[in-house]
């Protein structure tokens, strides 16, 4: 048990460190090849942000643990809205000014609705998968060459902000991004051991585990990202990370799984965690649009009733795990 929780939090470290690395090797490799800053803050630094889940999800799905595949990758995402989005609006008001992002809201409710009837009949098939990552393609396809076509936005100054202060050599770049990856497999075979052995200790589902530890480990680049936007007053950089992830979690990260190995879908995962989720996006979608004059502010309430939200849903999880390991 100890073993298992000490493979769990060197994972997460490695995990983080090694995605991070990968992020800004990535980053500089894109801009010394000419890639629009644009599509460097939405594509390279949107997928490092979400490398943790992706490699967890689909190292967990090789290994044939489906519940910690699917938990990690809805348990990251009402991780990012309810925790992150909810944290960094009650130390500072988020404002809503980027197209882009506006777009983005809307678009995934729409993702999450077809994720649901996905569920319905009890398990995920890598069709679904092969489903989910086609969409994906096409989402990413698109909001690119939205981006080429249309004007500057500030998530573009921004992404080109986050390369101009990490500058490497080329050849830096390159080592970088080998050597992210490769610790990205290693750190996450290393967390997924950990989690599947104490939920086998303490009775329950991998499920719960994914759902709880493995999605706020994973989801720590995220709130890295938001704590840092906060110092520079970046509020699309909070919410771009935030539905940047949300995307790439619901479709890439799932179909990725999916499509590895088919998941067995539990009932609660239907009318619990997607529920949720979905509540969650619409609650962003409402919040994010605001009904007052001027700029659109998620504000210190909203957070607060996100993070009111968040807890509530954690302790119920884990009154789960306490009675299956008294029972």
């Amino acid at each position: 048990m100890l073993m298992a929780m000490g493979a769990i939090v060197a994972g997460l470290v490695l995990l983080v460190w090694s995605a991070d690395k990968f992020v800004e090797g990535a980053a500089a490799t894109a801009k010394h090849l000419g890639m629009p800053t644009l599509l460097i803050g939405m594509v390279i630094i949107g997928f490092g942000t979400s490398a943790p889940e992706l490699a967890v999800s689909a190292m967990a799905a090789a290994d044939g643990n489906p519940g910690l595949a699917l938990g990690n990758g809805y348990g990251s995402n009402i991780t990012n809205i309810a925790l992150i989005v909810g944290l960094t609006a009650v130390i500072a008001p988020i404002a809503v000014h980027s197209q882009v992002i506006r777009k983005e809201l809307p678009l995934l409710m729409v993702l999450t609705l077809i994720a649901g009837a996905q569920l319905i009949d009890g398990q995920l098939t890598r069709l679904d998968g092969a489903v989910l990552l086609t969409v994906f393609a096409g989402v990413m396809g698109w909001s690119i060459y939205q981006g080429l076509q249309g004007k500057d936005d500030s998530l573009g100054g921004e992404a080109d902000a986050e390369v101009i202060a990490h500058p490497m050599p080329l050849k830096t770049a390159l080592i970088w991004v080998a050597v992210g990856l490769v610790l990205l497999v290693i750190s996450s075979r290393l967390l997924v051991w950990g989690a599947v052995t104490i939920a086998q200790a303490l009775g329950v589902s991998d499920l719960i585990i994914g759902l709880t530890i493995v999605a706020i480990g994973t989801s720590l680049p995220e709130l890295a990202s938001a704590l840092a936007a906060v110092k520079k007053n970046e509020h699309d950089l909070i919410l771009g990370n935030i539905l940047g992830s949300g995307l790439f979690n619901t479709l890439a990260v799932v179909g990725l799984a999916a499509a590895i190995e088919p998941l067995k879908v539990d009932p609660e995962v239907l009318y619990r965690d997607w529920t949720l989720m979905l509540a969650l996006t619409v609650g962003l979608l409402l919040m994010g649009y605001g009904m007052t004059a001027g700029r659109k502010v998620i504000s210190r309430l909203d957070g607060s009733i996100l993070l009111v939200v968040y807890i509530a849903y954690t302790g119920y999880l884990l009154s789960t795990v306490v009675a299956a390991s008294t029972a």
